[in-house]
């Protein structure tokens, strides 16, 4: 007579040949298979498995390899320590005399850092009184009254203008004078006649002590 096998379970194991606490322990693990939490993407559906806990692992690994990749490029498009320093530049105005002058260079632009005299101040103030084609107050381009510090660059044509000299042509307004096509700036590095639409730029800068100005 033809022998009958008995039912068998899911891994090839005869279910007769398995104790109660045996059959129990598969029923538990296929229940966690079944209703396992994976990260934070909430309960897995009933039925899922091992294949898709692979995929769900191998998409986690190959993000984290496309980071690997992706980061030190991200980290060589940063710029270089010594071209972050170019982009301030620290002055000693401690020598520069009441009347005097001096010429930087910051990113490639002339920086004008004149000490104005009381008469300079005063000139300036006044100004504010008159009609300025780009009308701002003395006070709001500074930020000590004796110190004034200006890009040095026409704003007509990109000329340097003259003034930097004791002996250089400074205009009506004692400021200024772009040779060029006849520019004239006061002593707040305002246009106030000739070609040029605005006044000269002032950069950004800070005093970081007493005499020491940061451009940039």
């Amino acid at each position: 007579m033809k022998r009958t096998d008995g039912p068998h379970s899911s891994d090839g194991t005869s279910e007769e040949h398995l104790s109660s606490a045996e059959a129990h322990e598969v029923e538990r693990v296929q229940e966690l298979l079944d209703t396992r939490f994976m990260a934070d993407l909430g309960p897995v559906k009933k039925g899922w498995g091992r294949r898709q806990f692979l995929n769900i692992s191998t998409i986690a690994v190959s993000f984290a390899g496309i980071n690997m990749f992706i980061w030190p490029f991200v980290e060589s498009m940063n710029p270089a320590a010594d071209v972050e320093a170019m982009a301030s530049t620290d002055v000693d105005v401690s020598p520069i005399e009441p009347g005097q002058s001096v010429t930087v260079v910051w990113r490639g632009k002339p920086v004008f850092i004149r000490h104005r005299t009381e008469e300079e101040i005063v000139a300036a103030r006044q100004g504010d009184e008159d009609e300025l084609p780009d009308p701002v107050l003395d006070s709001e381009r500074v930020e000590k009254p004796e110190w004034l510090v200006l890009i040095g660059i026409c704003t007509h044509l990109g000329c340097v203008p003259r003034g930097q000299r004791s002996t250089d042509p400074r205009g009506d307004y004692g400021g200024w004078f772009c040779s060029c096509h006849g520019a004239q700036y006061d002593t707040s590095g305002r246009i106030r006649t000739g070609p040029a639409p605005k006044n000269l730029e002032i950069p950004p800068y800070s005093f970081v002590a007493d005499d020491l100005i940061r451009i940039g």
